[in-house]
Order: C-alpha cells, then sequence, then structure tokens
C-alpha cells in the first residue's frame, strides 16, 4: 500500500510581491526576484512590523526565521546589511529581508517576534559590531572572553591579536598570537574553478 503524500501548492514568488509592496508601502525601500530568490529591502526602524507582518499574513506565513546575518561593505556610508532569511512551510517559499545600518545605529531586534533571533543577532554582534537595540542579552558568543574587535569585518586585522587555547602539555589555556595570511583578504568571489584558471588540485590524476 502506497502511502500519500500531501503537499501544499506552491504561491508564486511574483503574486506573494504583489501582495506584500501595498502592504509596506513606505517602508519597503527595494524589492527584487532574481533567480527564483524573492528580496526586499526595508527601513531599518520597521524591521520588527515587516517581520510580523510576514509571519502572520495568511497569504505568506514566513513562521520559520532560518538565520541572521550580517554583510559587510566598509566603502558604503551604512556599511552593514542585516539580513533575515525567512521561511514558510505552508506556502513552501523563502523570502530575504534586508535593512542596512552603520557602526553605531542600533537595529531594532526581533526577539519579540522570533525568539530564537537572540542567538542570531548575538552573533552580528560578535563578529561584525552590529547593534541591536532591546535584546535581552547583547554578549559575545563565538570569540574568546576580553576579545576585541569583530572579526568578519572586512577591514579586522589578520595579526595582532591573540587566540586562547587548551594545551594538554601545559595542562592550562595559554594565550598566542595569531598569524594569518594576508592573501586570505583576496577576495575574487569566483568560484574556485573561474578563480583558479580552471585548475584545481588533484585534476592531474584525471588527465594520467
Amino acid at each position: 500500500m502506497s502511502a500519500h503524500i500531501w503537499t501544499q501548492p506552491k504561491v508564486a514568488l511574483e503574486e506573494m510581491l504583489a501582495l506584500i509592496e501595498p502592504a509596506l508601502g513606505d517602508v519597503l525601500v527595494a524589492s527584487s526576484l532574481a533567480r527564483d530568490e524573492l528580496t526586499i529591502v526595508v527601513q531599518g526602524a520597521a524591521i520588527a512590523k515587516v517581520l510580523t507582518y510576514l509571519r502572520d499574513e495568511p497569504s505568506l506565513l514566513f513562521k520559520e526565521l532560518v538565520d541572521i546575518c550580517g554583510v559587510d561593505y566598509p566603502e558604503r556610508e551604512r556599511r552593514f546589511d542585516v539580513v533575515y532569511h525567512l521561511l514558510s512551510l505552508h506556502h513552501n517559499q523563502r523570502i530575504r529581508v534586508k535593512v542596512e545600518t552603520d557602526e553605531a545605529t542600533p537595529v531594532p531586534s526581533v526577539v519579540s517576534v522570533f525568539p530564537t533571533a537572540g542567538w542570531f543577532e548575538r552573533e552580528a554582534w560578535d563578529m561584525y559590531g552590529i547593534l541591536f537595540s532591546d535584546n535581552p542579552d547583547l554578549r559575545r558568543l563565538l570569540t574568546d572572553y576580553g576579545f576585541e574587535g569583530h572579526p568578519l569585518r572586512k577591514d579586522f586585522p589578520l595579526t595582532g591579536y591573540v587566540e586562547m587555547r587548551y594545551d594538554e602539555e601545559q595542562k592550562r589555556v595559554v594565550y598566542e598570537p595569531v598569524k594569518l595570511r594576508q592573501d586570505f583578504r583576496t577576495f575574487d568571489f569566483l568560484s574556485p574553478w573561474e578563480g583558479g584558471g580552471g585548475y584545481l588540485p588533484g585534476d592531474e590524476k584525471a588527465s594520467a
């Protein structure tokens, strides 16, 4: 006896965007549909209101917050994008929501909308220094105690800092200087095949 699998018809992203644009009004800064992905840019002050609408609107139901991440554009006045990825299990669709901010302007926390946002916001603060107002526990999450700076900023120096590890021989925690190769700062934004001229280590085995 074969099992019957029920699936919800997939709502077109175009239909969702046509619903979102008039509902958000001036709060919506920009929107795009590319490669079957819907992205909207909204005003930072309204992010909690926007996510509440996307979560509760019956035609959308983006009830799952997949993650919150930061993106650094040092050349911009508002250098950071805060990116929220939402999933609608009911409609089998995803949406990307972005807000822009700078080093000093906090983005309102969305913990009241999605309680899991607390840890994501802490990670964005730790790695990028993005501030979130009203986060109940905005502390470092991934770096060591007493760490200074924010490692995922593109202008963060790769040397001059220390890292902490447990030394098995000394049976204690030790601090050592961080030494990383500066060529990690070369961002060509190409795939390994494109960036490496079409050649990868191990390819010689295929031609042997």
